[in-house]
């Protein structure tokens, strides 16, 4: 799927471009020594934080994330429910200010969606579904705001480069600093509404296979 989705040249997801403008890749794994110092339970602090890095690197936003063993899930128990705890990305993060539009990559039609609430969670959420040469795959969009689920339903068809949704603000986006999480899935194993967006170290192989690097439709140089 992934050498498909590389022959294709996709409408920007944000008002960003991330060949010529300044972004900032930030470190969010237990190598940032700045974290610890952090209380990363008190979301405007995080947020201060985040805001501050993308301003001083003069910045249009933050990006990170796929597959990066992340040492800021220890703030919620929402990553701690099992024996081992949830830490490696699934997709990629685009931190910016609540209200920053998000557009469909390409034609789909939603999926599914659902306001997944909770602290670390994803909040408001759409899983849109997509075909490229007769493969099916689906982007899904984590964070947003609650407007975008209003008068939403399953098969509605979004066009390329039509706005779905916007960045949510915390706490209403499972109380996160601003940002788009945005993730590639081959197989959605069943579910609707939700989808893994963080698993197991011992399970990050499985899974890198059912969710791939959203960067080639991004648009973002590897």
């Amino acid at each position: 799927m992934l050498e498909t989705l590389k022959k294709y040249k996709f409408q920007p997801v944000v008002p960003f471009d991330f060949q010529h403008e300044t972004v900032y890749e930030i470190d969010l794994t237990e190598n940032n020594s700045e974290l610890a110092e952090l209380n990363l339970s008190d979301t405007a602090l995080f947020d201060e934080y985040v805001t501050q890095k993308i301003k001083q690197a003069n910045a249009v936003c933050a990006i990170g994330g796929y597959l990066e063993n992340r040492y800021i899930y220890r703030r919620s128990e929402h990553f701690q429910q099992n024996d081992e705890a949830r830490s490696i990305h699934l997709g990629i993060d685009i931190w910016a200010a609540a209200g920053t539009p998000v557009f469909a990559p390409l034609t789909g039609k939603v999926h599914s969606f659902q306001n997944n609430k909770g602290f670390g969670d994803y909040g408001p959420t759409i899983i849109l579904e997509h075909q490229l040469e007769e493969k099916t795959f689906y982007t899904l969009y984590g964070h947003l705001n609650e407007e975008c689920l209003v008068n939403l339903f399953e098969g509605k068809v979004f066009e390329a480069g039509e706005q779905i949704a916007e960045f949510g603000d915390f706490p209403i986006n499972g109380d996160w600093p601003p940002h788009l999480h945005f993730q590639v899935i081959t197989d959605m194993l069943g579910r609707k509404g939700d989808f893994a967006g963080v698993c197991e170290p011992s399970k990050a192989e499985e899974y890198a296979t059912i969710c791939l690097d959203g960067a080639t439709i991004l648009g973002i140089a590897r």
